[in-house]
């Protein structure tokens, strides 16, 4: 027996869920502890209309986590060059970038209860930082006191909690956007006087363009 076709949704519904993700948005960038039913006044809508489309709030981020993750995967299809140093830290600067605008909706989706389904929708962006990360350990210019899987994740750890706690350490968004780069550098073995060097040779790094 041939099986129906599924409907595809009606536009009001998917208008809906969009308002929905586009609220929620919103409402987590001003408190990222932001209830189920905030999102949904924000929205317009009832609590009861929105289950209609999340199950949960954890359903909510995670799907806001996904869309959003489509920006930072596009850096991954940028080419690389032949300094895994430079290429660490154009890494890390246009992470920044990408993330600046929307930190605490990063933030959400950054802390540990997401961080599985965060990690997952990362995929494309981890396995460029793993390259990069065999590449300078094979000309030693990055540490090679560990393997480059476990120092793939100390770098990604260590950036993944500059994120979650940038708005604590400065106000400037050019001055984090600094630290970032140094921090993950230092993470990767360079001396703070090396990183130093790197950036001063790749002004690019921290320009704002750069980073979009």
């Amino acid at each position: 027996m041939t099986q129906p076709t599924p409907r595809a949704p009606r536009s009001d519904a998917r208008a809906n869920r969009e308002s929905i993700l586009a609220a929620a948005r919103e409402t987590l960038a001003k408190d990222p502890r932001a209830s189920i039913d905030a999102v949904a006044r924000a929205a317009g809508l009832s609590r009861r209309a929105l289950y209609g489309h999340f199950e949960d709030r954890a359903a909510l981020v995670t799907e806001l986590i996904a869309t959003g993750a489509q920006r930072f995967n596009a850096i991954a299809d940028e080419p690389m060059t032949a300094d895994a140093r430079a290429d660490l830290a154009r890494l890390a600067a246009r992470l920044w970038g990408a993330a600046e605008d929307v930190q605490l909706i990063a933030a959400v989706a950054l802390d540990d209860e997401h961080v599985a389904s965060t990690a997952a929708a990362l995929a494309p962006v981890r396995r460029m930082l793993l390259e990069i990360v065999r590449r300078g350990q094979a000309v030693q210019t990055l540490r090679t006191d560990m393997d480059a899987e476990t120092l793939a994740r100390i770098i990604e750890e260590g950036a993944r909690t500059f994120v979650t706690r940038a708005p604590m350490f400065t106000a400037s968004v050019t001055d984090a956007r600094s630290i970032a780069v140094r921090a993950v550098l230092s993470l990767g073995g360079l001396s703070w006087r090396e990183a130093e060097e790197l950036v001063r040779a790749h002004p690019d790094l921290l320009a704002k363009e750069s980073a979009r």
